[in-house]
């Protein structure tokens, strides 16, 4: 049985720093994308950062780029994200998901993404 099991969610002040978790069971995504999504108060879940272990990939929405990192440590079958200079547009909660199969629409809740943790929430004071 597959599962994603997020951790590392909080609140914290504006300006500061989180670092996501999302530890893997039941299979390796070496191959694949691993991504984290969030869901924003009133909005629809938006990407935020995919990592693809082999070929090295790492893409960035434009909203978190040059402020969050998204890692991978493949031993142990665990996906990071680590969130600097936190804004309180950034208040979320954060999805951890992995593809079945491999393609390359990282982007996209349904570029293969079948598989998705419970969600851990962010939330930004001002």
């Amino acid at each position: 049985q597959v599962q994603l099991v997020e951790s590392g969610g909080g609140l914290v002040q504006a300006g500061g720093s989180l670092r996501l978790s999302c530890a893997a069971s039941g299979r390796t995504f070496s191959s694949q994308y691993m991504a984290w999504f969030r869901r924003a108060p009133g909005k629809e879940r938006e990407f935020v950062a995919a990592n693809r272990w082999i070929g090295g990939s790492t893409y960035y929405a434009d909203s978190v780029k040059g402020r969050f990192t998204i890692s991978r440590d493949n031993a142990k079958n665990t996906l990071y994200l680590q969130m600097n200079n936190l804004k309180p547009e950034d208040t979320a909660v954060y999805y951890c998901a992995a593809q079945k199969y491999y393609s390359g629409i990282y982007y996209s809740a349904t570029g293969g993404y079948d598989y998705w943790g419970q969600g851990t929430q962010v939330t930004v004071s001002s």
